[in-house]
């Protein structure tokens, strides 16, 4: 809890973080967060959402100033992008099962422009097999406050998070044979997520 509340203080004075849609994630239970990926940075914005809250980070990640010790000291799962394994997968669902609520970054790297990437199939397993609510999560302005290969800047960073996707379609999607379907409907979910986000930065 005191990492978190730093975490929250750091973010709130060095890049006026507000995040809009927490209360749409519930205080307890298990659940996953499919999340766009802007910058080494979101792990540790993520981190301040305050409740248990778990997420796969590349263990490429454990080596970067300041975010490799925010992921030491939080509930990481670590994984690695070349070689993820059922091993991370069941840790993963583990946790979600145990009330945890799990992130995931499906696009695998982070976007330098800000946009949204293609989704890897990777998260498809964990929705198919843990029946937990789903929910979107758009990050906007982290890459503009750690841009790859360039020192932290002061820039407003917002996050959105949307309420959870509609379970009957989750479920209808998950079929065999309709991957990119679902693939594709969530990545519009966060993509909506990420536009009001986008939207809510420029207005400052």
């Amino acid at each position: 809890m005191t990492l978190q509340y730093l975490l929250r203080v750091m973010t709130i004075f060095v890049f006026r973080l507000r995040v809009r849609g927490k209360n749409n994630i519930p205080k307890l239970g298990g659940g996953l967060l499919l999340i766009n990926h802007q910058s080494f940075l979101d792990p540790v914005l993520l981190g301040t959402f305050g409740r248990p809250f778990s997420y796969l980070a590349r263990d490429t990640l454990f080596p970067v100033p300041l975010v490799g010790w925010v992921l030491r000291n939080t509930y990481v799962i670590p994984i690695n992008r070349d070689a993820a394994s059922t091993i991370t997968i069941r840790e993963a669902l583990k946790r979600m099962e145990a009330g945890f609520t799990v992130g995931i970054f499906p696009e695998g790297t982070r976007s330098q422009d800000g946009s949204v990437r293609e989704f890897k199939p990777g998260f498809i397993s964990l929705i198919r097999r843990s029946k937990l609510p789903v929910y979107p999560v758009g990050i906007a302005g982290a890459h503009l406050a750690m841009a790859r290969n360039k020192g932290l800047k002061w820039r407003p960073i917002r996050i959105v998070v949307g309420k959870a996707l509609c379970p009957q379609k989750l479920i209808e999607l998950s079929k065999k044979g309709r991957e990119k379907e679902l693939i594709e409907f969530a990545r519009q979910s966060v993509i909506d997520c990420q536009t009001e986000a986008e939207e809510w930065r420029q207005r400052l």
